[in-house]
């Protein structure tokens, strides 16, 4: 066993089964904003690109995927109860759930990664834009959100870097499933090996056109390219699998 933590970083794209309540109100803004083709072609994306995590995590035997620790972007408990909700977001139809659910049941450990107090303050800034009546209640609840939005996910962040520092033991390995705006990496230690499953810069990219407007064909086919690369196949080069795009780096 190695002396080294190993941490397997995986950027979430969310799909429509992520969205809960919520989804019907996001997809008609995106439809707004983006135009039906781009829409689509979104949403074809997503679907692959959940496609080749799970394969790259499926490509783990049993014995690999024992003691795996497992950290979840928004998710508030561990042990029955972080199984329990876990599973009730696979049954709804999450990609991202159903890949944990997956690992679980080869012998993976769910670790809770957030404090329940600042997701349920985020969360009510997002219920508030999506309830507003009026264009008007909606920019201001919009405001309140961006501006406590930085705070918010700094106080996240923190957490979280706190939580795999303290459960990922020596010669372990994790995976962190993330929203790609967190910055969490600058905040590990230096024995924890990072490997980004897709890179988080091209995803931030991709996620940054989705919500800008697409003024000029330049903008359309990076959009496009950026796409293609995160649809496409996964290797680890220390695993038998039949393509690649991991990107390894070490801290600091």
């Amino acid at each position: 066993m190695t002396n080294n933590r190993k941490l397997y970083v995986i950027p979430i794209i969310h799909a429509k089964s992520d969205m809960g309540s919520m989804a019907s109100f996001l997809e008609a803004e995106s439809l707004r904003s983006l135009g039906e083709r781009v829409w689509e072609q979104h949403t074809g994306v997503v679907e692959e690109f959940w496609k080749a995590i799970a394969q790259f995590f499926s490509s783990l035997n049993e014995g690999e995927a024992k003691g795996l620790k497992i950290y979840q972007d928004g998710l508030v408990a561990d042990g029955p109860e972080g199984i329990k909700i876990v599973r009730e977001a696979a049954k709804k139809g999450s990609k991202n759930y159903q890949i944990i659910e997956e690992l679980i049941d080869k012998g993976a450990i769910l670790i809770r990664t957030e404090d329940i107090s600042v997701v349920k303050e985020e969360y009510a800034y997002i219920i508030a834009i999506s309830k507003a009546r009026t264009p008007r209640e909606k920019e201001r609840a919009t405001i309140r959100y961006r501006e406590a939005q930085a705070v918010l996910l700094q106080r996240r962040d923190r957490f979280i870097a706190k939580q795999i520092k303290e459960t990922l033991r020596v010669g372990e390995k994790g995976a962190l499933f993330i929203g790609a705006y967190h910055n969490i990496l600058r905040l590990l230690p230096e024995d924890i090996e990072v490997v980004q499953v897709k890179d988080l810069d091209n995803v931030r990219k991709y996620q940054k056109l989705l919500t800008s407007p697409l003024k000029n064909q330049n903008a359309f086919q990076e959009l496009d390219n950026l796409g293609r690369y995160l649809a496409s196949p996964i290797i680890d080069r220390y695993q038998n699998t039949t393509a690649t795009n991991l990107v390894y780096k070490k801290l600091k």
